[in-house]
């Protein structure tokens, strides 16, 4: 199986791909992380991307692309995998599909986690973590059970992440409507794209995401 997770920032993609992997043995594969084990690693194709990086040049779509097909010839993307970050566009879609057509490969859906962009906003700008351990919370959804300690280690310190500010939430809303959301029709003609509602809690995005895959 092989899955592409869309959605605007926020979505919920990070935490549906986590769930994906621990029911359907799936790997999550995060284009950052790639491209720094390739590089850390000096592979051919990280060696490639190093260079670039020296030169303060962005890492281009053939360089990733080539990490990718790189990544999923490993064992532990047998049972299938899912593209978390990539791809951003339509034309690093068309690379993405050509690649995988070379090796005898297809995707097997992508799937969409629709959320409306004020509830985004009020999603990311509210989340916050505990210093200490990392766990997530939310101003309004996520709520510690004791206020001001963490549930999970009892830490009283927290942080928030600079940019989750409206400002830039509102800028990545609209990096994501023009460069990214554009791939929607792109895969609904391709027959591949699956829509689940993002308004709803955690465990019934699951659900839907998990029938519309049982019926694929």
């Amino acid at each position: 199986m092989i899955l592409i997770l869309l959605g605007a920032p926020g979505a919920g993609k990070g935490t549906q791909a986590q769930n994906l992997t621990k029911s359907r043995g799936l790997v999550q594969l995060s284009t950052g992380d790639m491209l720094r084990s390739a590089v850390a690693n000096k592979t051919e194709v990280g060696l490639r991307a190093k260079t670039a990086m020296d030169a303060g040049e962005l890492v281009s779509d053939e360089i990733v692309i080539a990490i990718i097909a790189d990544r999923i010839e490993e064992d532990d993307c047998k049972k299938g995998f899912i593209l978390d970050g990539f791809p951003r566009n339509v034309a690093q879609a068309e690379a993405l599909d050509a690649m995988l057509a070379e090796k005898g490969m297809k995707l097997t859906g992508v799937v969409e986690i629709a959320v409306d962009d004020e509830a985004l906003v009020s999603r990311i700008t509210g989340r916050y973590t505990c210093a200490g351990c990392n766990a997530g919370f939310h101003d309004e959804f996520k709520k510690p059970q004791v206020d001001g300690v963490c549930d999970s280690c009892g830490g009283t310190e927290f942080i928030r992440r600079k940019d989750d500010n409206e400002e830039t939430v509102v800028s990545r809303l609209k990096a994501y409507h023009d460069q990214t959301a554009p791939l929607l029709p792109y895969y609904k003609e391709r027959g591949v794209l699956l829509k689940v509602d993002g308004m709803v809690g955690i465990n019934d995005v699951t659900r839907q995401m998990n029938e519309a895959l049982d019926n694929l």
